[in-house]
């Protein structure tokens, strides 16, 4: 699903840019899953850390889909490879230490729904499971 890559594309632009103003999340994302990401990357610009790297998705799967609602939606399950998504200290680019026992690829559970622009994320579920 090509939407859900251009989504975790803005999302890698979102973090990477310490005034956020680079990234077009909502051209991908909506409700729940935009205001998050928005107010993660916030939080994360605001203690001066962004994000360098990349989000690698694979094993897209549609569990789930109802086009015969008001607002057609899917739910998706796919495995997330944060491994090359590096939190670093903006002004320094010196990365920032993590728990070495933290899951960086994992299984995620991600809804999607049709809007009149097109598909987008609206929530996000990480399983707590490897993939």
């Amino acid at each position: 699903m090509s939407a859900y890559r251009s989504y975790w594309q803005e999302m890698e632009k979102l973090y990477a840019d310490p005034t956020g103003r680079n990234a077009r999340l909502d051209q991908y994302a909506a409700s729940a899953a935009l205001k998050n990401a928005e107010a993660d990357a916030k939080r994360a610009h605001d203690r001066g850390r962004i994000y360098t790297g990349n989000v690698v998705v694979t094993e897209q799967t549609v569990i789930k889909a109802d086009a015969s609602g008001k607002v057609p939606n899917a739910t998706v399950s796919s495995c997330l490879n944060v491994s090359n998504w590096l939190t670093v200290e903006a002004k320094t680019k010196k990365p920032v230490p993590l728990p070495s026992d933290r899951l960086t690829k994992y299984l995620i559970s991600s809804t999607v729904e049709k809007y009149p622009e097109g598909w987008r994320v609206t929530s996000d579920e990480p399983q707590g499971k490897p993939c």
